[in-house]
This record gives C-alpha cells, structure tokens and sequence, in this order.
C-alpha cells in the first residue's frame, strides 16, 4: 500500500508563533522543523504498524521544515524549491495524509491559521471556501486518492470533518486565538498521531475521496495597495 503524507508546520504542537518558529530567521525555527519531523515520522510509523509498504514525505512548509536527518528512515522525501501542484501526488497512490495542517484564513480560533500566505482573506473553490487543507484535498480527489487523516489544531480538525467526514483526526493543540493556544506535549501528540494513523490505514475501506465537479474556479481575495480587496481567478478544465 503506498501512502502520500504532505505536512506543514504551523499545525503542529510546539510551533507557537509565526515570528519565531515558521521562517529561516525565526530564532525556533530549527526547534520548528524538528518538531515537524518527529510528529511526520510517528505517522510513518503509525502506517507502517498498518501495512502500508511505500511512503513519500512531501516537505510542504513554505521555506521548508523536514530535517532529512530526522525522518523515519523508511519514507522518501520529496523536497526543494521551486515544487508546484500536484507536489508528486498521482493516482498511483492509495492514500493521502496530511500532518501539521492549520485552518484557513480568517478562523477566529485557528492558531496561525491562513491561506497559502498572510495576506490572503479567502480563496474559493467552486464557490465554496476553503483554505490549504480544502485545496490539498481536492487534489488528491483528482486523483482519485482519499484523504485518510489530518493533523493540527482544533480548528483544522473541524474543517477537515466539514469536508471530510470519515477522516481520522488529531487535534494536537487548540486555538484561543490566531496567536494563542493551548499544546499537547509533542510526546503525546506523537503518540495520538502514530496511533491515529494505524486507524486510519485500517478504515482505508470507508473513506471517500474529495472530488469537486469541473470546470474548477479558485478565486483568491486580498488587498488591494489602495485598501480595496481584489479577487484574482485560476480556471481549470479539469
């Protein structure tokens, strides 16, 4: 069984602020990309305790998270810049798993939460809105692959079961605002993912994937220089 696993880093337990722990110059930045290791690595660990045989690691943080040193010894990584749609994914895969997800832009309890950057107010698929996680999912839906697990903050686990409702979920810290929450210890977060994992392999039967009817319309909304909003559209025939 061949499992696709994306992560991000502003969804895992630990990461606290954009400042310090997201970009190069942050002063946790390293701290930021091992905590992200480990948490991909428990669930490679977690699919391989539940049969699955090939695993890719996309490193899907913008200026990069995974520490190669530091991944399970059994994924390969897919890294580097420049790395767009479909990241590697296609339809020789049989699942998708999504670690260190945030919410989309605009959650009012979504810790660190945004979409593709922090100037963006909200982005659109078909009508409906969606942030990173609706977007990586549609994707794979494409594919045909299902989503099997998401993990991140509670807000991020909410909009995955508004999506998704057979998928597996692991909230490892919860939001009190876009720069607040309350962590997990990253051991236990570890733990609930690798378990959580080994779930989701198992119920692999009862997901569906996420598919959006074409053509598809992505409409992104954000400031404008002169304080107005703009929306600026991608079509695609599908």
């Amino acid at each position: 069984m061949k499992v696709y696993v994306l992560t991000d880093m502003e969804g895992v337990a630990g990461v606290i602020s954009f400042d310090d722990y997201v970009g190069p110059e942050g002063r946790y930045y390293e701290t930021g990309r091992e905590l992200t290791t480990l948490e991909a690595s428990a669930a490679v660990q977690g699919l391989l305790d539940g049969g699955a045989t090939e695993i890719h690691v996309l490193d899907g943080h913008g200026p990069g998270a995974i520490r190669p040193d530091m991944l399970h010894p059994a994924a390969k990584l897919i890294a580097g810049r420049p790395l767009t749609y479909p990241f590697g994914l296609d339809s020789t895969f049989d699942a998708m798993v999504i670690v260190g997800q945030h919410s989309k832009a605009g959650t009012p309890t979504g810790h660190l939460c945004h979409t593709g950057d922090r100037l963006q107010i909200d982005c659109t698929l078909n009508g409906r809105s969606v942030g990173e996680l609706g977007l990586n999912v549609a994707f794979a839906g494409y594919f045909g692959v299902p989503c099997i697990l998401v993990t991140g903050d509670q807000a991020c686990c909410d909009e995955a079961r508004a999506l998704l409702p057979q998928v597996e979920t692991v909230a490892v810290k919860r939001g009190l605002s876009q720069g607040a929450a309350i962590h997990l210890h990253p051991d236990r977060a570890r733990a609930l993912i690798r378990d959580r994992a080994w779930q989701a392999i198992s119920r692999i039967g009862d997901m569906a994937p996420f598919q959006v009817e074409p053509p598809y319309e992505v409409v992104s909304v954000r400031p404008s220089p002169d304080g107005t909003l703009r929306a600026d559209w991608e079509l695609g025939a599908g």
